[in-house]
Formats: structure tokens, sequence, C-alpha cells
């Protein structure tokens, strides 16, 4: 009977990994393709485009053709500068707000503040996308702005920021390392950022990855907020590049490829701490 189970349970494993094998496939054939066919001519890519190498050999000719169509360094520099700037004030004002929720229980402001927080993540964003961007585009002017995009992706991200940050200080930061901190004279605004902030590196990672995805891959805000076409970003820019180069599947690949880089180089670079434990042993006893 033993055996009976043991065999069933090696078959299960088997099929399970194959499936996730299939799936890993599927997932990743339309990147592959993406690779295979941005140093190819269009000619090529039409012909065969799943050869590794087209007729006419290997080409770089794409890359700086498709940046200056779609004015890379430009849009570049504005997904830089929304991204970048938008992800650091979600992790620096989440991680303060929920550092101050955690370690204030019996402030009521706290908990009714950390409850709205809560209930705010159910509303989808479609539900306020015309009535905000009316209002800002309306009533105050405040739309073809960077700094208004940026302060609306803070607005929708730091409530998940939070909860996430939450949850992290009140298991994984010890109650002790404050008392000890405070007993040395330090302030609690010190503590915050010498103690606390750099114990929370695993979620700082997972947000800012989470986050930063999001701010650059996202269309539909930006397309709602900046209508000039010096502050296009990324996502826009390679729309509207799309929808003009069509036919040039080559320039086409190029564009998503420069596209996507800069987010897949962020990624392996942070990867690494969302899995690593800082929290162990900091205590004994």
């Amino acid at each position: 009977m033993a055996g009976q189970k043991s065999t069933q349970s090696k078959i299960v494993h088997g099929i399970v990994i194959v499936v996730l094998v299939i799936a890993l496939i599927a997932f990743l054939f339309p990147f592959a393709l993406v690779i295979i066919n941005v140093f190819k001519k269009k000619a090529d890519i039409n012909t065969d485009p799943l050869a590794l190498i087209g007729k006419r050999g290997f080409i770089l000719d794409n890359f700086p053709e498709a940046m200056e169509k779609m004015n890379f360094w430009t849009v570049f520099g504005n997904s830089a500068i929304i991204t970048i700037s938008a992800t650091i004030l979600t992790v620096l004002v989440s991680a303060m707000a929920a550092y101050v929720i955690v370690r204030n229980p019996s402030w009521k402001a706290c908990s009714i503040f950390f409850a709205a927080m809560v209930a705010s993540m159910v509303i989808p964003f479609q539900v306020l996308m015309v009535p905000l961007v009316s209002m800002y585009g309306g009533l105050f002017n405040l739309l073809n702005h960077r700094l208004t995009l940026i302060l609306m992706h803070v607005g929708f991200s730091v409530s998940l920021a939070a909860f996430m940050f939450h949850g992290a200080i009140k298991t994984n930061v010890p109650v002790e390392l404050e008392e000890a901190a405070g007993i040395d004279g330090c302030t609690t605004w010190r503590t915050f950022w010498t103690i606390v902030f750099p114990l929370l590196k695993p979620t700082i990672a997972t947000i800012t990855i989470i986050d930063a995805m999001a701010f650059w891959n996202d269309y539909l805000l930006p397309s709602l907020v900046l209508g000039e076409r010096e502050l296009y970003t990324i996502p826009i820019a390679t729309q509207i590049f799309y929808g003009t180069y069509s036919n040039d599947i080559g320039l086409i690949m190029a564009a998503l490829l420069l596209a996507m880089l800069p987010i897949l180089i962020l990624y392996l670079f942070l990867q690494r701490y969302i899995v690593a434990g800082v929290t162990s042993g900091a205590v004994k006893g």
C-alpha cells in the first residue's frame, strides 16, 4: 500500500512538473520571439520568424532607427523620472505611515486610517478615472504635468504598500531593538531610519519591484494625464509607434525590447532581496 501511494505521488509530481514546464514555455515564447526577430530585417521576419538568424545575417539597424523614430531618450527620461519619483515616494510614505500605525495601536485615528486604506484597495481605478481626471483637468487645470501623474501613482499605490509594511513591521521588527535604541538616546525619527527601515529591505525590494513595474508599464493613467507629446512615457510612445509603423515588425520588436529592458534589469538586480531574511536572529533569547 505504501509503495502504491509512493508511485502515485511520483506520477502526480511528474505531471505537475510537465504542466509547469509547458506553462513556462508558453509564457516565455513571445519574449523569445521578440529576441529572435529584433536582429532581423523585415523580409527575413516575414519569411521565417522562427529562424534564429535571418538570411541577411545578424543586424542591429532596428535599434537606432526605432530609437530615433519614437524619440526614445525623451520618453525614456519621462518614464524614468515618473517611475523613480513615484516609487521612492510610495516606499517612504507608506513605510512611515505603517510604522506609526503599528507602534500606536491605542490611537483610534491610526485604526480608522488603516481601515480606510485597506478598504480603498477594493475600489478599482476605473471607477475613479473619469471624475478624477475631470476634476484635476477641468477645475484645477493640473493635467499635462509629470508631478500630477507622480502624485496620482503614489495615491493609488500607497495603501497596498502600507499594508505590506504594516505586516512586516508587526511580525519581523522586534520592539526590543527600538527600546534598546531609545535607552541609548535615539529619537523616534532616528530609530525608524537607523533601526527599523534597514530591517525592511525584503519588503522594500518587493514593493519597489511591484510598483516600479506598474508605473513603468502603465498606459491608461499616463494617457489620461499627459496629453502633450514631449511628456509621453514609453507605453504611450510605443503604442503610437506601433500604430505608425505596424508594417515594419522589426522596428516594433526593437521598440518593445527597448521598453522592457530597464524594468527587467531592475528586477534582476532586486529579486535576490525579496527572499532574504534580514531579521532572522536579530534578537536572541
